[in-house]
């Protein structure tokens, strides 16, 4: 098991009382394992630190206008490459069954795309194993590096080290034809109530009940402090 990959599904999930208190034991978890480079690991102590200093509710803030506002920085990956078609439904079955083989149990009421599942997920495969699978989904991965990037957000770090660990570049064509579609902008209230009136399609019970990262996550990453799942986030302010 890779507790780096748990601590990293912490990190993309909407920030909580417990995830403050649980920000020091994830960066202990990542220096300590080096499935990311220490040049990785540095890049992200910026965001572990605003996680322990900054008020609770301007950091869900910055990660609702972040990741719930702006669909081109969603962290379900389907989206990235299906929409809201009949392939993302079939990408999200062969998912649950590459899950299920694994014995992997979601119970989450996030989709199985959602990022942090997959993270978690990856932390119980062998490493080789999670690389071979992130490589799937690096593409979108990288985009989204360089998305957050030209924002100056914080969480750039965390995808970037995702993305290089992958060995995905982001000259890629792949990642290049994922960032020639134009960024949303989180402010446009109008346009992202129309995007969101055409994609009525849900492949889950409540895609915005909270986060995916099983609960007592950094329990199980003993010796660290005990990390339980954030009840359900509230209603992203665009709907």
């Amino acid at each position: 098991m890779s507790r780096s990959f748990k601590a990293l599904s912490a990190l993309l999930c909407y920030p909580s009382v417990e995830l403050k208190e649980a920000a020091g034991a994830i960066g202990e978890v990542l220096r300590q394992e080096n499935i990311l480079s220490p040049a990785s690991v540095s890049a992200i102590q910026p965001l572990l630190d605003d996680l322990e200093t900054m008020d609770i509710y301007e950091l869900q803030e910055r990660y609702v206008i972040l990741f719930d506002r702006s669909r081109t920085l969603s962290l379900n990956l389907f989206e990235h490459v299906h929409g809201e078609g009949r392939e993302r439904g079939s990408a999200m079955v062969d998912l649950l069954e590459t899950y299920r083989a694994g014995g992997y149990d979601l119970t989450s009421t996030e989709l199985p795309d959602h990022l942090p599942i997959l993270l978690e997920f990856l932390s119980t495969r062998p490493l080789d194993e999670a690389k071979e699978i992130l490589q799937d989904a690096g593409h979108i991965i990288a985009a989204l590096a360089e998305r957050l990037n030209r924002r100056e957000s914080i969480y750039a770090a965390v995808m970037a080290g995702l993305a290089e660990f992958a060995e995905i570049s982001q000259s890629a064509e792949m990642v290049q034809e994922l960032l020639s579609v134009a960024d949303d902008d989180p402010e446009d209230l109008q346009a992202l109530d129309d995007i969101w009136e055409e994609a009525e399609v849900t492949f889950g019970p409540d895609p915005n009940a909270g986060c995916p990262v099983s609960q007592d996550i950094m329990a199980k990453m003993d010796p660290t402090p005990q990390f339980t799942q954030p009840g359900p986030r509230p209603a992203v302010a665009h709907k």
